[in-house]
């Protein structure tokens, strides 16, 4: 069975009419559909089952490659000690995972255009199972360190293509409040990560950290085999009036379904270096970049405060904190989600009918609140050595920040920029993995050198900047569409 239910007359069924030059061209009428909708295997007409299978399966995944990203912060004292490293070698086991895990959507975005999205998420998996197997097994820093490097890069899969995903399956209407199962997914691996992989190292060792990503890994890849539909819909040759044929499960299981010959892995890759030109998605790129950044300080900041006098915690307990962010990004589900598309429904009825991108920034001002406002107040607890209750109060309204701005930034871009979402967000993932990078490396040097009371200042202007600058998008996104699509990847669309 599947789900038809009509769309309200304001919401295209193209997505090629969804471009920001084209926004006016949304309240096109309802007899105005093209083939792509009539299709009952077009992914907007799968039955809901469907699309949870497919969507939670891939979010599992995004799950355990954000757990894979940060499983090493817990450990750097087990790196010293076994290997004979210095603090910043024992660092660089995250930073260059944290910076791969960035820039291998640069390789897995164009890749996805050109063979579809499955075969993507299966190779992907089956690479970061058995990269965890080489780390589990390394005998030196340099080997540890290559398969670190490795499984950043094939967890890169689980990043910049899931929102495309949800382009292919959910309708406008709906994406804010399924980009946040994809945002929960990712902030659950930075929170609830550090949990388990504290008390593995407590337990056992650094080694079982690795053993559990790849049993997990691989039980995620086999289920996915039977439950990843393809989701890239290649329009095939068919009457006008046909609405195709149903496809088996066998059939859905096929690994050439979005095979598309037309598309081009040299074009998707300069498309994703012409976005890096588009201002919306530079400031997505920075509001993001800022916010994860920032949560990888706090994480440093707690590793190195809370094993030491007065806290003199275990790596559990610490864990344990870790617990915080985690309620936090739960507490952004609805606030960061479902909000932001109530907002934007709303605003569209107001406007006629119209849907523009800028409808959903005003829902940014909450978090824009929260998230700094937790910054400061962690900073300040730890500079003052308070009670642990408010660096953990803190450290949950950091979270709140990262998932509902991430999730607000990030729908955005995706209604600005749907014909290239996959492109588009690549050039977001690799700023914000870029910064993440660079404070992994310099994070404490900066606060050994100014004290964190006045680090955690500093970040918290610095984040409260990057959130204003919605302003002038909210005012003048229109305009800076219609110009942006004048060249670059957009201009390809602006005439349909």
């Amino acid at each position: 069975m599947t789900d038809t239910k009509p769309e309200p007359h304001f919401y295209t069924t193209s997505s090629h009419l969804e471009t920001m030059a084209g926004a006016d061209k949304q309240c096109a009428p309802q007899d105005s559909k093209v083939v792509e909708h009539q299709d009952v295997n077009h992914p907007q007409n799968w039955s809901l089952t469907a699309k949870l299978f497919t969507y939670l399966t891939i979010c599992s995944f995004t799950f355990l490659a954000n757990v894979n990203s940060s499983n090493f912060t817990v450990a750097t004292q087990a790196m010293i000690r076994e290997f004979h490293v210095s603090q910043t070698q024992a660092g660089e086991l995250v930073c260059f995972n944290v910076f791969l895990f960035g820039v291998g959507n640069i390789f897995w975005v164009p890749l996805m255009r050109v063979i579809g999205k499955r075969p993507v998420y299966l190779v992907a998996m089956l690479a970061l199972c058995m990269m965890n197997v080489w780390s589990s097994q390394a005998t030196s820093y340099g080997e540890l360190l290559a398969s670190r490097i490795l499984s950043g890069f094939a967890a890169a899969a689980a990043d910049a293509t899931v929102p495309a995903v949800v382009a292919d399956m959910v309708a406008p209407q709906d994406r804010g409040h399924y980009m946040m199962f994809f945002h929960l997914a990712m902030t659950a691996g930075l929170f609830v990560g550090p949990l388990i992989n504290a008390y593995l190292v407590q337990e056992q060792n650094w080694r079982w950290m690795c053993y559990f990503l790849a049993i997990a890994v691989g039980v995620v890849c086999v289920t996915a085999v039977f439950t990843i539909r393809e989701t890239s819909y290649v329009q095939r040759h068919q009457a006008r009036s046909s609405p195709g044929t149903k496809r088996s499960q066998w059939q859905w299981m096929s690994l050439t379904a979005g095979y598309n010959k037309d598309a081009s892995f040299v074009q998707a890759f300069l498309d994703i270096l012409f976005n890096a030109s588009y201002p919306p998605l530079i400031w997505c790129s920075l509001a993001i970049g800022i916010s994860v950044g920032w949560n990888i300080v706090v994480q440093l900041t707690s590793s190195r405060t809370f094993t030491k006098p007065p806290y003199n915690w275990k790596l559990g307990s610490l864990g344990l904190l870790s617990l915080a962010g985690f309620i936090g990004s739960v507490l952004a589900f609805y606030l960061g989600g479902r909000l932001i598309d109530i907002i934007s429904t709303r605003s569209t009825i107001r406007h006629g009918g119209v849907r523009m991108p800028e409808y959903r920034l005003p829902a940014i001002i909450i978090p824009g609140t929260i998230g700094p406002a937790g910054i400061l107040i962690f900073g300040l607890c730890v500079a003052h050595q308070t009670h642990w209750i408010g660096p953990a109060v803190g450290y949950a309204m950091q979270a709140f920040g990262v998932a509902a701005i991430s999730n607000v930034a990030v729908t955005y871009s995706l209604d600005s920029y749907k014909p290239v979402t996959g492109e588009a967000l690549v050039i977001i993932f690799v700023i914000r993995n870029t910064i993440g990078m660079l404070l992994s490396l310099y994070a404490a040097d900066w606060i050994a050198r100014q004290g964190p009371a006045a680090v955690f200042g500093e970040m918290t202007a610095i984040q409260v900047v990057s959130i204003l600058c919605a302003i002038p998008l909210f005012f003048w996104g229109k305009s800076l569409r219609a110009f942006t699509s004048r060249y670059g990847p957009m201009k390809r669309f602006q005439d349909v």
